[in-house]
C-alpha cells in the first residue's frame, strides 16, 4: 500500500467518522505511503451525474449517461473536477471508502461518486471485463465506516440483518465489479454510544487493522 486514496463521506469534521479517517492518513504517513483525500463534503462535491460531466455531447438530442461516458472517455471530454477524480482513482494502488452507515448503504454523495467517477469506458465496458477480468486487478479496496446501531443489531439473528448482506451492493457490486481485491471492512459500532476512552480504543483497533489488512485474504 504506497498510494491510497481514501474518499470520505462525512459533513462533521469532528465526528467519529472523521477522526478514523485522519487515522489512516496518519498511519500510512507514518510508514511513508503516499495518501490523497477525496473529502466530499468538504469538497463540496457534486453527487449528479448528469450532461455537466461532460465538456461536449455526442448526442445532444438524446441523452444517454453511459454512452455520453464512453465517448468522454475515448475523446477527453470530462469536465476537468470529475477528469481529477478519476486521476486519483488511476493512480491509487488502494482505495478506502470511509463513511457513516446510513439507511443501510452509503451516503449519496458517495454513491454518487461511485456513480460519476466508475464511469463507463473508463473501469468496465467499451472492450473492458469486469470480477475477475475487470480493470483493477492489482489494486486493493476496503471500507471503513461506523454504524448507528450496536454490533447485535448486525448478528444473523438482529433486526438490521447480516452485514455481508447490507455490504454485498458495495463489496461485489461496485468494488469486485472493476476488478478490485476487496479486502474485508473495518466497522466501528455505534461511536455515539462509546465513551472517549472507548472511542479511543477503537482507533488504537483501527491502527492495528491498518497495519495487518494488507495480508487479509481478499473477500474477493
Amino acid at each position: 500500500m504506497k498510494k491510497v486514496l481514501i474518499v470520505h463521506a462525512h459533513p462533521e469534521v469532528n465526528s467519529f467518522c472523521s477522526s478514523l479517517k485522519n487515522t489512516a492518513i496518519d498511519y500510512f504517513n507514518s510508514i511513508g505511503a503516499e495518501v490523497q483525500v477525496s473529502d466530499l463534503f468538504n469538497m463540496g462535491f457534486n453527487p449528479i451525474g448528469d450532461q455537466d460531466d461532460f465538456t461536449q455531447l455526442q448526442n445532444s438530442e438524446f441523452f444517454k449517461y453511459q454512452l455520453e461516458q464512453v465517448h468522454a472517455f475515448q475523446h477527453g471530454l470530462f469536465e476537468p473536477s470529475l477528469q481529477t477524480e478519476m486521476d486519483k482513482l488511476e493512480w491509487c494502488d488502494t482505495l478506502i471508502f470511509s463513511f457513516p452507515l446510513w439507511w443501510f448503504g452509503m451516503p449519496a454523495i458517495l454513491k454518487g461518486w461511485v456513480d460519476r467517477v466508475f464511469a463507463m469506458g473508463f473501469v468496465y465496458g467499451a472492450g473492458k471485463g469486469v470480477y475477475d477480468n475487470g480493470v483493477f486487478p492489482n489494486k486493493k479496496a476496503f471500507l471503513t465506516f461506523t454504524t448507528g446501531g450496536p454490533e447485535v443489531a448486525y448478528s444473523p439473528t438482529g433486526k438490521n440483518g447480516n452485514l455481508d448482506t447490507i455490504l454485498y451492493p458495495i463489496h461485489h457490486g461496485m468494488l469486485y465489479f472493476i476488478g478490485m481485491q476487496v479486502l474485508p471492512p473495518f466497522i466501528c459500532y455505534s461511536p455515539a454510544r462509546m465513551s472517549e476512552e472507548e472511542r479511543a480504543n477503537e482507533l488504537i483497533r483501527y491502527k492495528s487493522y491498518l497495519s495487518k489488512v494488507s495480508d487479509e485474504k481478499p473477500l474477493y
